[in-house]
Parts: structure tokens; sequence; C-alpha cells
């Protein structure tokens, strides 16, 4: 019996032969079997371990978590820098700070939700007494910047502070805080002058490339305010609060910055003779009035010294109260007080400073420059007669019908030199020196507005102070470019051509010639000082709150002219006759004053708008400029009373005001008043 094998692979070697392309299968061996298990339990550690943690705090301790976290919000506040002080130059306060609580709204921290926000800046509104609006309006101005604060108020009474204060769980992103508003010991005084200051617009935020402001920063808006704001402004401090997410704090105030006050401003204005200067205003308007002068409703007076420029007093009318702008500005506020567009012209334009805004014809206060220009140009001689008549017509005349000037005294007829000429402000003697520049050559070019020029006339007179009007210089170059085919399709091939008429009215400060109260207080000093043509300025020092000077530009220096002399000496003779002589048109307002004044009136025609005269009227401004004392001048004042009649009438008397009051001294008596 056969038997069977059967044959089994050994050990040692495959079933069958092994293939090279075919890699071995991995093995699992007890060895890494043991490895994965222990890192298997490692992980369920670690992940249970993390589990156990975040439900201990989210379940455990969340509430306690959370609380910690909106307690701990910190915020970073500027603290706003007491603004300098105005002073005046002896030191007294024209403009302080006054401490006051505000209601600031903190935009990040409000209501998300719409109704929830409206509702309660609504409540907010109510308890503030500021309307809705505003409110919005202030937070929406800000655009995206959601962590400076808004002030919906300043200057907050006890009582909403202290509401606020028991209910603020009701106003999240409402907060309480400390500012400081302007305050103005003597109201409306030198309003133009000063200023007002008021919260940084987004135009002006715009326009600040060296970003020295920020959302919320109080700046100077007008007048000295604005011209010094970065020396009033001072430097804002920072301190840190931490607040809950209401807005509330939790912390006390941490101060991390200090502020730095403003630096004191002092003016050249001297507060005693500011206050005259704003009677005599006052006191001149009313004189018009009573003479039948009814649209007699402002004017301007400028009080300067003439050896260096500095403006003792500066007044113009009406005016206003710089305090509106002091915290919380209203629309009804503003408006009551002619600061709005559309109150602005029916109160007469109180926000207007007319000492160097307002511009008026001279008259015959620009007679002086006339005359100096002729003796320079040698057209005359200041001793030589002239006849001084009624009427004059100028034989340059071509017209078939000449155009006749009349003289402010039709019964005058005798000849006259030029001191007794300027003393008695004969219009016919000045009109043939107009004349006489009319007749000379073309190369001549224009004389009598190259002088007028030299004096300061069309152009700003560099005030520190402003914004400031350049008036107008007419020049047949003027004239032809003023008048074109396109701004006067009817007459501009006449109009444009500069006729003998138009020299004549030049002469006296008539016609086109507009000069601002401060050019003209100017260019007396001039006459006041030997020649030398000043800059107006009020700055007289920057102070730091310790008293130590702070340097500031310098004003320039006095320019010579190059007048001469004795040219010089003629005007001012017949400036001195003027005040002093009886024939003199202000002789009898100055010539009792116990200080010698040396002066000249004007009465200056203008075509004035009104209500209801659709075509304007022809007013007279009366005006009065001159200075004293006579051989030493310390004082230059200029006087403009706006439809106020005749120089001598309104005017004069105004000035005399501010003369008695800078010399401690009154005048006896003054008698009736024959000017022009």
């Amino acid at each position: 019996m056969a038997s069977t094998t059967t044959l089994r692979p050994s050990a040692d070697r495959p079933f069958l032969p092994r293939s090279e392309n075919v890699v071995e299968p991995y093995r699992l061996t007890p060895r890494l079997a043991l490895r994965i298990a222990i890192l298997g339990v490692l992980t369920l550690a670690v992940f249970a371990a993390l589990f156990l943690r975040l439900w201990a705090l989210q379940v455990l301790q969340g509430t306690q978590y959370l609380a910690t976290a909106q307690n701990n919000q910190l915020r970073t506040m500027r603290l706003q820098a007491p603004r300098g002080v105005i002073l005046d130059r002896r030191g007294t306060p024209l403009v302080t700070n006054a401490a006051a609580t505000a209601i600031e709204i903190w935009p990040s921290d409000l209501p998300k939700i719409y109704t929830d926000r409206y509702r309660e800046l609504k409540r907010l509104s109510q308890i503030a007494q500021v309307p809705l609006y505003q409110i919005a309006a202030a937070i929406k101005a800000r655009g995206g910047d959601r962590l400076t604060p808004v002030t919906a108020k300043a200057g907050a009474r006890e009582d909403q502070i202290h509401y606020l204060a028991e209910h603020r769980d009701e106003f999240p992103g409402v907060q309480i805080g400390q500012t400081y508003i302007r305050h103005y010991p003597y109201g409306p005084l030198a309003a133009q002058i000063v200023g007002y200051v008021g919260e940084v617009s987004a135009e002006q935020l715009k326009q600040d490339s060296k970003h020295v402001y920020h959302p919320g920063d109080a700046i100077g808006q007008a007048g000295v305010e604005s011209s010094y704001d970065s020396w009033l402004r001072g430097k804002p401090g920072e301190a840190q609060l931490r607040v809950d997410s209401l807005g509330r704090a939790r912390s006390d105030l941490t101060l991390t910055k200090p502020s730095q006050p403003g630096q004191a401003v002092r003016l050249t204005l001297d507060l005693d003779v500011q206050k005259a200067a704003e009677r005599a205003l006052a006191y001149g308007i009313h004189l018009a009035q009573v003479d039948g002068e009814w649209a007699a409703r402002g004017g301007a007076i400028v009080a300067l010294d003439p050896r260096n420029g500095s403006i003792v007093a500066m007044a113009s009318s009406p005016t206003y109260k710089p305090g509106v702008f002091a915290g919380r500005v209203t629309p009804q506020a503003l408006s009551d007080q002619g600061l709005t567009p559309k109150t602005a012209e029916r109160k007469n334009f109180p926000s207007l400073n007319r000492a160097v805004s307002g511009t008026y014809p001279p008259g015959s206060t620009f007679k002086p420059v006339t005359a100096l220009a002729a003796m320079q140009e040698h057209l005359i001689s200041p001793y030589a007669y002239l006849p001084c008549t009624g009427s004059y017509t100028s034989p340059n005349d071509r017209n078939a019908k000449k155009q006749v000037f009349h003289n402010w005294d039709p019964f005058v007829n005798q000849a006259m030199d030029l001191p007794t000429a300027l003393a008695y402000s004969c219009d016919t003697y000045f009109y043939a020196l107009g004349d006489k520049f009319f007749t000379l050559p073309s190369e001549r070019g224009s004389p009598l507005q190259r002088w007028a020029a030299r004096f300061g006339f069309g152009a700003r007179t560099g005030v520190d102070v402003g914004p400031e009007a350049g008036g107008l210089l007419p020049t047949p170059a003027w004239r032809k470019s003023t008048y074109t085919k396109q701004t006067d399709p009817c007459c501009y091939q006449v109009d444009r051509l500069w006729k003998p008429g138009d020299s004549i009215q030049l002469a006296i400060g008539q016609k086109d010639l507009l000069v601002t109260p401060l050019q003209m207080a100017r260019f007396y000093a001039v006459l006041a000082n030997g020649g030398r043509l000043v800059t107006p300025h009020v700055l007289y020092d920057v102070e730091n709150p310790n008293g130590t000077v702070v340097p500031v530009p310098s004003v320039p220096a006095p320019q010579s002219l190059g007048i001469d002399p004795a040219a010089l000496s003629v005007v001012r003779q017949g400036l001195f006759e003027a005040t002093h002589l009886p024939f003199g048109t202000s002789s009898p307002v100055f010539s009792s004053f116990p200080v010698a004044i040396a002066g000249k009136t004007g009465t200056a025609e203008k075509v004035v708008h009104m209500p209801g005269y659709p075509n304007g009227l022809l007013l007279n401004q009366s005006w009065w400029c001159g200075f004293g004392p006579y051989d030493n001048p310390s004082l230059v004042v200029c006087a403009v009373i706006e439809n106020g009649g005749h120089g001598g009438t309104a005017a004069a008397p105004a000035a005399l005001k501010v003369f008695e009051q800078y010399f401690h001294t009154k005048a006896s008596t003054t008698g009736p008043i024959h000017s022009d």
C-alpha cells in the first residue's frame, strides 16, 4: 500500500519565491501595541483635564469672571487745559475762566439697540434741557470716533447733575466731567477784539495738517482768542479710569499726564479808555439821532499810540455779548444777539468789527493826504493863495454840460492858503488840487494814488486781530479793469475812462475811495509822529503762569516814508487851526480842552441801502480824526458815525470823550458847530 506525503513550507523559507517588487506588510508587535495604548491613555487624560477646566471656568466660575472682565475696562481720558486769561495793558482781566460741570456722552457706551439709544438720549435731552437734535448732531459730527466724549451740556446745574448721578444705571454712556468755560467780567466790552471760543469744527480738523487739534477741543474762533490761540489754549493732560460695561466708574481717576494751563495774553488796550470809547460811540450815535439823522445806528472809534502803533482802544457799534458762546450755544441766544444769518442784518451786523472791516469814504479827513502829495509833487506852494468859492467847474471837463462841484459852505468867497483851507475844510481849494493831479503828463503816473498807497491806503494794515479789509484806492488801471463789457455792457466805454471828476472827488475823499477807521488812524499817526508808518497791533506780551514773558514775534518797527518835514509841518498847522481858530470846523469842540488837540472833520456821502429804499439813500458819514498833545503826540483818535451827518456834529464830540478819559481832564464848554 502506497503512502501519501504532505509537503509543508518550512519555517525559514516562504511558500512561494519572494518577489522583489512587493514590500513586506507592517506587522503589529506586542511592544508597539503597548506604546499605542499608553499614548491613547495620555491623550484622553489631557482632554479630560481641559474639559474639566473649561467646565469649571464657564459653569462654576463663569459669573465671577464675567463681572471681573466687565469691571476692568481701562479708559484713557483727555483732560482739558484751562485757557490763558486775556489782560489789558495794566493786567486787568478782560477774559477769564470759570470752572463748570459738564454732561458728557461716550458714544461707544450707548445702547446698541436703536430704540433703547433713542429713548435714553430723548430723556437726557429733557433733563439737560438741550434739544435732542443738537445732541444727535454732535454725536454724528464725530463720525466714526466713538471713544471721544461728546459734551451734551457744559455748565450743567446742580439739580441736573444730582439727578443723573442718582440714576446713573439708567443712563449708560453718560458721565459727569469737569470743564472750563470762558467768563467775560465786562460783558460786551471789546467783544469784537477778544473774540470767542468754540468747539473745533470738522473743516478746521481737516485743515489741521499738523494734527494740533482733536475732536471736542475748544479753540479760538474769532478775535484775540483766534489770533493767539496757540498760546492761550495750553496743553491737555491725560488720565485713566476703569469703567464697567455701562460706562460707570469703577476706580478713581488716575492722572498719567498733567495738563498745562494756557499762557496769559496781555493786550495794549487800556480798560478805562476802552470803556470811554464805547460810551463815546454811543454818545456820538445819540447826538446824530437828536440832530435828525435817524439812520445813525453804528460806527467805530480807534485810539492808538502814534509812536509804536499799539491800539489803546477799539470800539465798534453795535456789539454783542461773547458770553453766548460760553457753555452750551443755543440758536435762540445767537438769534437774540444778531449772530445768525437771519437776524444779523436786522441787528445791523453786531459781529462786524467796523474799525478794521468796515469801509467808508473818508471825506475831508482825506484832505491832508492830498495836501502832502501836492507839496511832495511840487504842485503847490503851501502859502500861495487859491480861491475858495461856493462851487467849482473843471477847465478840463470836455462835456457840453460841465459838472459843477459844490463846496460844503455855498456862501464862502475868499482866497486861502493851504493851512487855512485845511482848517476851514474848503472843498473848492482841494478840487483845484485834484485837477492839477489830473493834468499831469502820463509819464508821471498817478502820484496822488502813489502817495496814498505809501500812507497805507488800499491795503491791509497788518493788524493782529481780524479779519481786516483793505479798502479801495481807485486808479485809472482799476477803473479800466473794473468796467468791462461783461460788467457794464451799456456804458463801459465811458465808465472805464479816468475823468477830471475822478481826480477831483478823490482829492476830497469821495466817490470810489473806501477806507477803514484803522487805516485813517494809522495815517494820522504818520502826521503825529513825524512821517513814520506804524503797524497797528493789540498784543503787548505773552506771559507764563509764573509771570515770565514768553518770546513772541516782534512788531515791525515804524517805517520812515521820506516826507518833507516842512510839508508835514504845514499840514499839522492846518489841523491845529481846525481845532483852535474861530473858523476851524471842530474848534467849538476842542478849543476849550486843556490839552492841545489837532484834527480834521469829515462829512462823506455814501449810498446806503436801507429797508424800504430799493435804490439806496445818499447819507453822510460823520468823521473826525486827530491827535494830541499837539507838541508831543501820544494818542491818535479816529471816529466815524455811520449815517451820522456832519463830522463836527457827531464824530468830533465822540472823539473828545476819548481824549478826556485818556488825559484825565474835561473840556469846559462846547459851542455851536458849523462844519463839513
